[in-house]
């Protein structure tokens, strides 16, 4: 049987995997939520003009980044 390999040493760190701090992301969430509003106002807009495909898509990415922003301020990452 063959000793193991060592690993080489890292001239660089590895990536930093502690949780993002509160304040930021509270501050991501809240620029989320003017992404949102935006796209929201896109929709209504859309819809108001006789649009409705691109009201349905601007609709869709209210929610999402609705989503993401919601990901962000309770999960951390």
């Amino acid at each position: 049987m063959t000793a193991p390999i060592p690993e080489p040493e890292r001239s660089t760190p590895g990536p930093d995997h502690r949780p993002r701090p509160f304040i930021e992301r509270l501050g991501m969430a809240f620029l989320a939520l003017v992404m949102a509003a935006l796209f929201a106002v896109v929709a209504v807009a859309a819809f108001a003009g006789g649009e409705p495909f691109f009201g349905v898509m601007a609709g869709i990415g209210c929610l999402m980044v609705l989503w993401v922003g919601g990901l962000t301020l309770f999960k951390g990452h």
